[in-house]
């Protein structure tokens, strides 16, 4: 395997470890880093890239968003609530300053982005 092709696939599997980390743990977007997984694979393995979408878990919500641009009503609940246990956490576990501010910023923001995401014409 090529060097690149090797750097492409790291990359890959270490997107994915984190996407199911993200699964359990707030602060970490699953679907964003299966997104990269995806693109990353395609670069280097599309047989890992093809893996990846064969997960029953994830491969359904990244063949939606490619296609439709739209998360599903399920998904969408899940990653806000994760959003704001992770904002509860942020508010709790920072001192009071303009970094635990710009944190619950963000949140609340990814969490507002996710909110108003078309869903799919056909749920998964």
């Amino acid at each position: 395997m090529r060097l690149i092709s090797l750097m492409w696939v790291v990359l890959a599997g270490l997107s994915f470890s984190i996407g199911v980390l993200g699964g359990f743990l707030p602060l970490l977007p699953t679907t964003v880093f299966m997104l990269i997984a995806v693109y990353c694979a395609s670069k280097g393995s599309p047989r890992f890239e093809a893996w990846i979408r064969s997960r029953e878990y994830v491969g359904p919500l990244l063949i939606t968003w490619e296609q439709e641009r739209a998360i599903p009503r399920r998904a969408k609940l899940a990653a806000v609530s994760m959003l704001a246990l992770s904002t509860l956490i942020v508010i709790w576990s920072l001192g009071p300053g303009l970094l635990r501010w710009m944190v619950v910023a963000l949140l609340v923001m990814i969490a507002l982005w996710l909110a108003t995401r078309p869903e799919p014409s056909s749920s998964p």
